[in-house]
């Protein structure tokens, strides 16, 4: 495909890209470019959220590009300060471990994994001496760090700032350099770190990547960034029925987003959409239907349509799943049960279902704390859509 074919293509659903010819100058190198994005692995699944740069990566790889993936298990340690309003919370080696092995078996739901590299950028942030990092932390000054308006606002507000923070855009903008990217690919909230990268590659005698930003997805609430911190999010691998029930419960609004930035059906398709040409709830249920088929299959996604008419739509009794738990325990604390029978991916996940106060047990909600015992509890529901009796097996 010709650069202008290609330029075409892959400005689609793009923000900005920086340079502003950038792009079309990489692409006229007549060579696969290196096209890097880094993902720290802060929670143990990814989202829809994320989908959106990984599709635009999918697009370079489609077009004979390389793609280039940093896993961030070295950057999640010290946690990416982009649109945050404060510090967060440290993880432990063994959570980053865990999360950052979920990551690298999902995202090939996405990338093709021939044509995927993937490094972890302990591999080289590990080894820098301290001399090395008090250069880094040259090239760039305070007053410019506090131009972005995540820390702006933190500083303003009074609200602390960690040293370590301030060192999260060196790191990641030492991975382009390390990797020697052509291309980053990253969100609207991402673009300082992108940049200070460009200016770390052409201090290394790099061409100095183009950094390419996309628009962030909203998650549920249709306020907030998706996040899984914050409850709103819709994740890749859970289960279709849950996937299709959450996209059926976006607002109008929110659905025409949903279409803009996540789906792959033909623009004739979508300006019927916008356009109201396609009543609403049709409009969704297609929706819903493509991203279930998309990373669950074309089958579970017509038994998510079913569920979803037969619950909600005509209001049928749900038979609850009848779920047997081998264990010789006579009671299984309600976070560890959930994990076991697939109504959450983690414990981690599973004690926000439970705060969220999404979790009941014979119809009562539970705390965190509450442990379910044998032969007296039965009936377990998480939300509206997950529904089980639970008996425990062996002795």
């Amino acid at each position: 495909m010709s650069a202008d074919a290609q330029l075409s293509t892959l400005r689609r659903g793009v923000v900005g890209t920086y340079p502003e010819d950038g792009l079309r100058e990489a692409l006229g190198l007549a060579r696969p470019l290196r096209v890097k994005l880094g993902i720290d692995p802060t929670a143990p699944d990814i989202h829809l959220g994320h989908t959106v740069v990984l599709t635009k990566m999918r697009q370079f790889q489609d077009l004979g590009h390389q793609a280039v993936l940093i896993i961030g298990d070295f950057t999640a340690l010290i946690g990416d300060p982009s649109g945050r309003s404060a510090t967060r919370p440290p993880l432990t080696e063994d959570e980053v471990e865990t999360n950052a092995r979920t990551y690298q078996e999902q995202v090939f739901k996405i990338l093709d994994r021939e044509r995927t590299e993937v490094h972890r950028n302990a591999a080289w942030l590990r080894s820098l001496r301290m001399e090395d990092v008090i250069r880094l932390a040259g090239r760039v000054t305070v007053a410019r760090m506090l131009e972005r308006e995540d820390f702006k606002n933190r500083y303003q507000q009074g609200v602390p700032i960690g040293m370590h923070e301030l060192l999260y855009p060196l790191m990641q903008g030492f991975d382009s350099v390390a990797i020697r990217a052509d291309i980053e690919l990253g969100g609207t909230d991402q673009t300082f770190n992108l940049l200070v990268g460009r200016d770390l590659q052409r201090d290394a005698g790099q061409g100095g990547q183009v950094a390419m930003v996309l628009p962030l997805l909203e998650g549920t609430d249709g306020t907030n960034k998706m996040s899984k911190s914050l409850g709103n999010h819709i994740g890749i691998t859970e289960p279709p029925e849950e996937m299709y029930g959450k996209i059926m419960s976006l607002s109008d609004a929110l659905m025409l987003r949903y279409y803009e930035l996540l789906s792959l059906v033909p623009e004739s398709r979508q300006a019927a959409v916008r356009e109201n040409r396609l009543h609403p709830m049709e409009a969704k249920k297609a929706l819903a239907a493509e991203l279930v088929e998309r990373f669950h299959g074309a089958e579970a996604a017509v038994r998510a349509a079913r569920f979803f008419e037969e619950r909600f739509q005509k209001r049928t009794p749900h038979e609850p799943t009848r779920v047997q738990v081998r264990t010789s325990a006579d009671d299984l604390w309600i976070c560890q049960l959930l994990k076991e029978i697939g109504f959450a991916a983690s414990t981690s996940e599973a004690r926000r279902l439970v705060a969220q106060g999404a979790v009941r047990v014979d119809g009562q909600p539970v705390d965190v704390s509450f442990r379910f015992r044998r032969g007296v509890n039965s009936l377990l529901e998480v939300g509206r859509r997950r529904v089980a009796t639970v008996t425990f097996e062996g002795e």
